[in-house]
């Protein structure tokens, strides 16, 4: 199955997320993660293109961006998307904590608490880095609303096999979470099986 990415709006506000009009009621998956943890590059990898922005400065992401993906068959694209993309705005950056921190009530919460089509968020957690307590907090989150999720460790292709597999036992320790799969957006590593976790996810 080839599914082509089409950007359909930025939202900052409850009012502004795609209506069933616009995604036909597709499921959709939310990535989630601290700011320079590589969600863009990885909604890249896994689309094959280039949709999502990436960015070296931290935080640049500061709205939920949503990508409608429609499958292609005999060189034809079908209107009703398969599945829609949500990239929302990292967390966990000290120079603009505080701002996003303000920014999640008022219409990050309100899509991870409320959205129906919502069937699977991705958290991205840094490998290379020790558990972080933002990280912690996203993750109780989820499980106390009840929403199904998938964690994805980041920048797996930096790290040596036996570090790699250290950190992800801490990883998963410190977070309460029984299985954490390593990917890379740089060698693809891991993607595969995130989309096989997508696809389960959202069938």
């Amino acid at each position: 199955m080839r599914l082509t990415p089409v950007f359909l709006l930025s939202a900052t506000d409850p009012s502004h997320f795609p209506s069933e009009a616009k995604t036909h009621g597709a499921p959709e998956v939310a990535f989630l993660g601290r700011s320079n943890v590589g969600k863009s590059s990885l909604i890249n990898a896994l689309l094959g293109s280039r949709e999502a922005r990436v960015s070296s400065t931290p935080g640049r992401t500061r709205a939920i961006n949503f990508f409608a993906l429609h499958e292609s068959s005999n060189g034809k694209q079908k209107v009703m998307p398969a599945l829609i993309f949500a990239d929302l705005p990292g967390y966990g950056y000290a120079k603009i904590s505080k701002s996003i921190s303000a920014e999640w009530p008022r219409f990050i919460e309100p899509y991870l608490a409320e959205r129906e089509t919502l069937a699977l968020c991705v958290c991205l957690v840094d490998t290379n880095i020790p558990p972080q307590e933002s990280d912690h907090q996203l993750i109780t989150y989820l499980k106390q609303q009840q929403r199904p999720f998938v964690i994805a460790g980041t920048k797996a292709d930096r790290l040596s096999k036996n570090v790699l597999a250290k950190n992800l036992s801490a990883l998963k320790r410190e977070h309460g979470v029984e299985e954490i799969l390593p990917v890379s957006s740089k060698t693809d590593a891991g993607v595969k099986l995130l989309w096989q976790s997508i696809l389960t996810a959202t069938q």
